[in-house]
């Protein structure tokens, strides 16, 4: 990346939505960004029984969010709405979209959480 300029920071925002609890993660999803999401990830997954990650504004995805996926896949029910491009290529490679619930919008994963 040139010098002065740095990758999008990563915010989180929640709510619920149909019985559902739904987290919209934007920028990037890496290591230093993590704390943040996986604590909002716990939060929701003890709430509701569903989970719906909104990932359309995803800029970038790296191994640690995949671990936090599938981590929080194994405590609850996990949809995720939107991925882009980046990351669905990343969960096609390592197998991951045979495993997790992908939609291609929120209001998606919400009906199919209804």
């Amino acid at each position: 990346m040139p010098e002065g300029l740095s990758r999008p920071k990563c915010v989180v925002e929640q709510y619920t939505r149909e019985g559902s609890w739904v987290v919209v993660v934007r920028g990037d999803l890496d290591m230093d960004s993590m704390p943040p999401v996986r604590e909002a990830m716990e939060r929701a997954a003890a709430a509701l029984p569903v989970l719906i990650l909104d990932t359309g504004a995803v800029s970038f995805a790296d191994s640690s969010a995949l671990n936090l996926l599938l981590l929080i896949h194994q405590a609850t029910t996990l949809r995720i709405a939107a991925p882009p491009p980046q990351l669905l290529r990343m969960l096609r490679i390592t197998g991951a979209d045979q495993i997790l619930n992908l939609y291609p919008s929120t209001e998606q994963a919400c009906a199919a959480a209804g």
